[in-house]
């Protein structure tokens, strides 16, 4: 079965940060691509990052590039996003996901809970 489980999200103040993790299991981690997804209150999901399978190429949304990094540990089954200069607009639900910025759609089903990201102004 494959499991996908954030943390580390919660308050934090404009022009703080954060770092969230995705622990995963059930399939082979280190063969894909992967994944953060945003999902502000109200909105539909915005994918923000992504990361190839070796953890050497990396992609950002222009809403977040410069401020976020997303970084991964094969050998951990984990995947990472550093948040920095948060702003509130980047308030709302994170979701790690298989896939990159064309197929993360594709694996919805998969979603774990997500982790709150909460930035007061």
């Amino acid at each position: 079965e494959v499991k996908l489980v954030e943390s580390g999200g919660g308050p934090v103040q404009h022009g703080g940060s954060l770092r969230l993790s995705c622990a995963a299991s059930g399939f082979t981690f280190g063969n894909w691509d992967m994944s953060w997804v945003h999902q502000a209150p109200g909105k539909g999901s915005e994918w923000v990052a992504g990361i190839n399978s070796g953890g050497d190429t990396t992609y950002y949304a222009d809403s977040v590039k410069g401020r976020f990094t997303i970084s991964r540990d094969n050998a951990k089954n984990t995947l990472y996003l550093q948040m920095d200069s948060l702003k509130p607009d980047d308030t709302g639900g994170y979701h790690c996901a298989p896939g990159d910025k064309s197929t993360w759609e594709r694996y919805l089903e998969v979603w774990g809970r997500g982790t709150a990201v909460i930035v007061s102004s």
